[in-house]
């Protein structure tokens, strides 16, 4: 006979992410319980995997989660719980206040995901904040894309797409010389087209680890750069040719780089922007994106 005893604060191993912390309680024959903290606002998912047959258990600790259907959200409260076997829909649940939850699955889940996701995710900021951003840029374009998301009805599964490639767009620029990374001044035509590969890196970066999700967010990641007039890059795609949550990315990603103060540059104010993104709609960007994306900031502050 095996025990193990817990106590309170006592984890086998720990990852923190942004607005979310995963802790190994204990494992053992396979199956994994993982105490799993999200801020308000957080959203995790449930997703299909090809030849994923685990059972996978959600009890509800403290907090609410938001389980979100399309025939109706379902509020979940402390003590509720869901139990999933052999899911075939993606299922999203967003964080309402402090929420922390358990997470039973019935095989190795821990270090696959969280190992590589983390990985990559501290890849991601370290990069943004050589190329002259906040340490946070990476979380606005992820949180603007997904308004804009939910703004266009896209399906759980797609926002959970956006969601990683929101965060994830720039992960190639770490296979980018830091001399051409943080060059002030304009960057050669040579320079120019080194810089453009970062889309192709990032999208073999997450190819690499071998998660099916991850070579879908890999596609999303190598069109962020395309243009609806297709005069974007790396393959010069056009109009619906363009994955509609790449072409999202583009739009709040523009906005963001506009309007956020960097190390060489000042932001713009938020209307100026705005008027410069809808002056660009049919050529750089999806007009039906760039319509959502105005009517979301027409109504709240981003």
């Amino acid at each position: 006979m095996r025990v193990r005893v817990h106590r309170k604060g006592e984890y086998i191993e720990s990852v923190p992410m942004k607005g979310q912390l995963f802790s190994l309680i204990t494992t053992g024959d396979g199956t994994e319980i993982i105490h799993h903290k999200l801020e308000d606002g957080v959203s995790s998912y449930l997703a299909p995997e090809e030849g994923w047959e685990a059972l996978e258990y959600i009890y509800i600790l403290s907090g609410q989660l938001i389980w979100k259907r399309p025939e109706g959200d379902v509020v979940l409260s402390p003590g509720d719980s869901v139990t999933a076997h052999m899911i075939t829909e993606m299922a999203m649940f967003v964080a309402v206040g402090e929420t922390e939850i358990l997470y039973v699955v019935s095989r190795p889940y821990f270090h696959n995901y969280s190992g590589s996701i983390q990985k990559l995710f501290d890849l991601a900021v370290k990069i943004e904040e050589k190329d002259g951003y906040t340490s946070d840029h990476c979380n606005r374009i992820k949180k603007l894309a997904t308004l804009v998301g939910e703004r266009m009805g896209l399906s759980p599964y797609e926002i959970y797409v956006l969601n990683l490639a929101g965060f994830l767009h720039d992960v190639g620029k770490t296979q980018i010389p830091e001399h051409i990374l943080n060059k002030p001044s304009k960057l050669t035509d040579e320079e120019f087209e080194q810089m453009k590969l970062h889309t192709v890196y990032g999208r073999r970066l997450l190819e690499e680890t071998g998660m099916p999700d991850l070579k879908i967010v890999g596609e999303v990641v190598e069109q962020h750069h395309e243009r609806y007039d297709g005069k974007g890059y790396p393959r010069g795609l056009q109009g619906n040719q363009i994955s509609k949550l790449a072409a999202i990315i583009t739009v709040v990603d523009s906005y963001d780089a506009m309007t956020v103060d960097r190390v060489y540059q000042k932001g713009r104010p938020q209307e100026e922007a705005m008027q410069e993104i809808e002056r660009c709609s049919g050529t750089m960007y999806h007009p039906e994106i760039v319509r959502a994306f105005l009517s979301i900031a027409g109504e709240t502050k981003l």
